[in-house]
């Protein structure tokens, strides 16, 4: 196989070799995460640290044949997730951080990859926190500004997410006031700008993961405010269409899974 990318921290060059990188990844030996047909996670440990690799193995024809036949752009390998990463961390929005990164191969259904970044202990997802009901006022209101500008940012910088769930949100637990590290970035895209539908959905997709939680139409009217930038006023008048939409993408997804909405949720459709 040919070699088309690879990258090593320089902070951690004495814990990976240079040669034969992917064999080196693909043969860990860790707690396993996530195994899929195509794809592997895997928490290991090296020189007292831990980290968290993912393998891409290929996703063969089929699947690049079904997502262009779906006018989708087929996910191919850990590129996304390295080049999301680095835009991330560019943008000073907190995330994982890339250690290793490697692609081989030139067909794009065999094409083998993988990407290692450094854990997170001690942390977390705010789905979690929110299912153990420990999501006091206090860090709810502290949060919510604060996811509304990592959406705000990603997406004003070309950047989009499409898996923007509370669970890809980690929270460390023993600082006092806790920042959101944004993870599991393997289908971002990223472009020179983030088209609207996109927005739509990770937005959407975001409101949807809180529906049968403690959150309220104050909250998300807050998350509206922080989000747009604008006087709650001014971005329910000028951008009424955007959150219609973004109601309207949350609720379908609800509805996979539900036969009716929260009480909640069906009140704040008369607002937006």
């Amino acid at each position: 196989m040919n070699v088309q990318h690879q990258y090593i921290d320089q902070r951690f060059h004495h814990l990976f070799s240079d040669d034969q990188l992917f064999e080196q990844v693909s043969q860990f030996d860790g707690k396993v995460f996530r195994s899929l047909e195509n794809r592997r996670t895997v928490r290991i440990e090296k020189g007292g640290e831990r980290f968290f690799a993912k393998t891409h193995f290929g996703v063969g024809w089929m699947e690049i044949i079904k997502n262009l036949c779906q006018l989708r752009w087929p996910v191919l390998g850990a590129a996304n997730e390295f080049r999301a990463l680095n835009e991330l961390q560019r943008l000073g929005i907190d995330t994982l951080t890339p250690v290793v990164y490697f692609s081989e191969g030139i067909n794009p259904a065999r094409r083998q990859s993988c990407i290692v970044t450094r854990a997170l202990e001690n942390t977390k997802s705010l789905e979690e926190l929110f299912e153990a009901n420990k999501v006091s006022l206090r860090l709810k209101r502290a949060l919510i500004p604060r996811l509304a500008k990592v959406g705000r940012e990603m997406h004003d910088n070309g950047i989009n997410h499409r898996d923007f769930y509370l669970c890809h949100f980690l929270i460390p637990m023993e600082q006092s006031d806790p920042k959101p590290f944004l993870i599991d970035l393997h289908r971002a895209q990223v472009r020179k700008k983030t088209p609207r539908r996109w927005r739509v959905k990770d937005v959407g997709g975001l409101f949807f993961s809180g529906f049968d939680y403690n959150i309220t139409r104050r909250d998300v009217f807050r998350f509206i405010k922080s989000y747009s930038g604008k006087t709650l006023r001014q971005t329910l008048q000028e951008d009424k269409e955007f959150w219609r939409e973004v109601f309207q993408r949350a609720t379908k997804l609800y509805f996979q899974d539900h036969q009716s909405l929260p009480a909640w949720v069906r009140a704040m459709e008369p607002k937006l």
